[in-house]
């Protein structure tokens, strides 16, 4: 197959290109000129081109490669670049540094595919096409969420992930630290929730879906493995957001804490089931305590303005039982459990609204998060428009387009997924995060997208990495882009998949 020149498969497209005849060529000789405040960016450039070019790409006070900030490109934003390739030079510039770290990702596309390769590829003329780029966002928000919680992945991989991630120019990456199956965060004042809480027997899925149990399975990350993480990702201009589930999806902690449930007595091990448990956080003081220093470690961690607390899939049975529900609801003159679930959650995000942090949290109806929380939406996208109408900034992630754990078609030879249907590349790529019939006020309140990959179907980087490939391109264009017409980007997409091969993304055929 004739893989296409690299300026017609863009993965996402630019905003405003043209292409001319001509090329810089990178040679051993060629050096960097780099203005105040970009030097980032010269370092990401060198650091993913050196592994498959072997070139130094020296700083120059003359150099014919020019990073440069301007302040007066207010129509770039945050994050958008110019970019002016000419057969003698290359001007690389945005008002902020995370514009450059975006135009450097372009640089790296419209290289022939090698350069991309994690060793050295000899006898290849690394040429840029002559062009003109101006390049900036459709929205804000364009993030990618992996489960690590029901299956571990170490750090090496999720440098990766991140490396694939700031490629599609994502700039979230959700990370999923706590479930029923799995406690993957240290904090010091607990430490039996990755001693205890970190480890279970694994259910294995076979070929047909059985299930094979008894395997243990766990891991956790040092606090210094999660520092280096969030620095990682900020070199290349993306924001680690975590997530740690309450009340619910917290059988795993109580496993290690049970004092900290509705029946202290009683043990529990970590679950080694999918599903929605309904073991959750008791409402005595403890909890609320045991919260705030869980998150007050993680906002020493994780600079992230966002902090995701789950909030879903709670079964209140336990609290409809329970003596301390029973007064708490008389203390807060409140009607029922539902009530408490939303006063918890109030509790505890504002506890981060003190520390100058925003809560997340996943909307089942996109009505029931309290006020001043940004919404999740995954169930249906009257939801996204529900909490949009409330004032609420949401983050639209409709399932039936970006849940990546769905299977990606229906052929018989298709792995085993998430039940409840296909997710296909073009579902993915036709999907419009503002729902239907939102005012100009709503719409605005639509930050973004997001891709959401749970891993009850995933337990190694290859299958992480075959189920996120390609879809991700595709909610990458759409998100930076902008909608795009299907064949204008099935075209594009096909050029790119040279780039994945290069990168030896495990990807879906």
């Amino acid at each position: 197959m004739i893989t296409p020149p690299p300026h017609t498969s863009l993965v996402p497209r630019p905003t405003k290109s043209r292409f001319k005849s001509g090329h810089f060529t990178l040679t051993a000789d060629t050096c960097l000129r780099v203005g105040k405040g970009a030097e980032a960016a010269a370092d990401l450039l060198r650091t993913t081109l050196a592994p498959a070019t072997g070139l130094p790409l020296e700083p120059a006070s003359d150099g014919a490669v020019v990073l440069a900030l301007d302040s007066a490109l207010t129509g770039l934003g945050d994050e958008g670049y110019g970019l002016t390739i000419g057969p003698e030079s290359v001007l690389l510039r945005a008002r902020e540094v995370t514009g450059l770290l975006r135009g450097v990702q372009t640089v790296r596309q419209l290289l022939p595919a090698q350069a991309l390769s994690a060793t050295p590829q000899r006898d290849t003329c690394w040429s840029l096409p002559c062009a003109e780029i101006t390049d900036l966002p459709h929205r804000p928000w364009r993030g990618a969420m992996l489960d690590v919680a029901r299956h571990f992945q170490p750090l090496p991989y999720l440098l990766r992930y991140v490396d694939l991630l700031a490629l599609h120019k994502i700039n979230v990456f959700h990370l999923h630290l706590t479930d029923d199956q799995g406690w993957r965060m240290p904090v010091a004042a607990y430490p039996k929730l990755t001693e205890i809480g970190g480890h279970r027997l694994e259910s294995l899925i076979g070929p047909t879906g059985e299930r094979y149990d008894g395997v243990p399975h766990g891991g956790a990350y040092t606090r210094a493995e999660l520092a280096r993480l969030v620095a990682y990702a900020a070199a290349r201009g993306i924001t680690v957001m975590p997530e740690i589930e309450m009340p619910g999806h917290t059988r795993a902690a109580l496993a290690a804490y049970p004092h900290l449930g509705n029946d202290p007595d009683r043990t529990l091990d970590v679950w080694t089931r999918w599903g929605v448990c309904d073991t959750i956080l008791g409402l005595h003081d403890e909890v609320f305590d045991f919260c705030r220093t869980v998150l007050d470690e993680v906002m020493d961690i994780f600079p992230s303005r966002h902090i995701h607390l789950g909030g879903d899939e709670c079964p209140l049975t336990e609290w409809a039982r329970s003596p301390v529900a029973a007064t708490r609801l008389r203390e807060t003159g409140l009607s029922d459990s539902t009530a408490l679930h939303r006063w918890f959650l109030g509790q505890v995000g504002a506890h981060l609204t003190h520390n100058g942090r925003q809560p997340v949290g996943w909307a089942e109806t996109g009505t029931e998060l309290p006020d001043g929380f940004t919404v999740m939406a995954w169930r249906d996208p009257a939801h996204a428009l529900a909490a949009a109408d409330r004032g609420h900034e949401v983050i639209n992630s409709y399932h039936r387009a970006t849940y990546f754990d769905y299977p990606q078609s229906s052929a018989a030879d298709e792995p085993a997924g998430q039940p409840g249907g296909v997710v296909s590349l073009r579902d993915t790529h036709g999907y419009e995060p503002v729902p239907e019939g939102a005012t100009p006020e709503a719409a605005a309140r639509v930050l973004g997208t997001q891709a959401q990959l749970w891993t009850e179907y995933a337990a190694t980087p290859e299958r992480v990495e075959y189920l996120t490939y390609p879809r991700l391109c595709a909610l990458a264009d759409g998100s930076w882009s902008g909608p795009t017409p299907w064949t204008d980007f099935s075209s594009r997409l096909r050029g790119h998949t040279a780039r994945l091969d290069a990168l030896d993304v495990s990807r879906h055929p």
